[in-house]
């Protein structure tokens, strides 16, 4: 299997030659895991892990520019591996990308998680037909945050506050100074957003995991009650495995581990995105196996 110093070590030799070594690698095995499944193979990676969580980082309406220039010319009767490393974002951002994806390929799209797909990425990985995942792969919750905090959180806190004045109006005064911080629409919001992440997820899962299974309004509807109930999960952050993703929840998963050359080559792919991310101004890459690239830079401040 490869590993992160192996594809390093790689980059360094040609770091005295005149071509961007970081693209080049990342590049050569993007074609070779093209070659082995031939299918279309697109990355879309973000740098959260090494600059931090800046605006751009997260799934955005910019980044349907760059599903655009990538798929532009791509035979698209031969499906798409959609390789995902991202900690989520906009909701709107997230429906209009997989709107947009399945209108090219229809149900024919496979997910791989080399690491992490968290939140909306967990999200467009259940548009999916199916998930290709390691043992070190997690996906996450998609319970929907408002202003930075979870709006099953704060549903739960308002629904506390609430018996508890109904059935002592003391309490008021304890939880005045926190209700008082709530905008008068915020509990709408909550709820609109609540609703709306579930509703595009069930369908997706019902249109494309399990298309043709039989229960699959009942399997979707539990698997987007496990993923969105923040009083399941517990935090925003949760890392969910392949095992609970797959046995607990009942997704449509694949182990990378039952095919060695395939998990090599994905694997790989994922080490020279990471040290691309790591060693370059670049905070997202959106790219096909053809070489085409959609790369957002960071602007340094000057």
């Amino acid at each position: 299997m490869a590993n992160w110093d192996e594809i390093l070590f790689e980059i360094s030799e040609y770091e005295k030659s005149n071509v961007n070594r970081f693209d080049l690698v990342r590049r050569k095995y993007l074609k070779k895991l093209f070659e082995y499944t031939k299918r279309n193979v697109i990355i879309y990676y973000s740098g959260w892990l090494q600059k931090g969580n800046i605006e751009e980082i997260e799934v955005n309406d910019n980044d349907k520019n760059g599903f655009m220039t990538v798929i532009h010319n791509l035979d698209h009767s031969i499906g798409l591996d959609l390789i995902l490393h991202t900690p989520g974002g906009e909701a709107a951002a997230t429906e209009s990308i997989v709107d947009y994806l399945h209108s090219i390929f229809g149900n024919n799209i496979r997910a791989f998680i080399p690491q992490l797909a968290m939140s909306a990425g967990t999200m467009i990985a259940c548009a999916c037909k199916e998930i290709f995942m390691g043992m070190q792969s997690s996906l996450g919750p998609i319970d929907p945050q408002i202003h930075g905090m979870p709006a099953h959180g704060i549903l739960e806190e308002f629904e506390k506050a609430y018996g508890q004045i109904k059935d002592d109006h003391d309490k008021l005064y304890v939880w005045q100074p926190i209700i008082s911080k709530y905008n008068p629409t915020l509990i709408g919001e909550c709820e609109k957003a609540i609703t709306w992440s579930n509703d595009i997820v069930k369908k997706w899962l019902v249109d494309c995991m399990f298309k043709d299974d039989q229960d699959k309004e009942d399997k979707a509807k539990n698997i987007v009650e496990e993923l969105s109930d923040h009083s399941k999960t517990k935090s925003h952050s949760r890392h969910l495995s392949l095992s609970f993703c797959r046995d607990k929840l009942g997704l449509i998963i694949e182990p990378l581990e039952k095919d060695n050359k395939l998990q090599d080559l994905v694997l790989s792919v994922h080490y020279a995105c990471m040290h691309t991310l790591s060693a370059t101004g670049a905070i997202k890459i959106i790219e096909n196996h053809n070489e085409k690239a959609f790369i957002h830079m960071m602007i340094p401040k000057k």
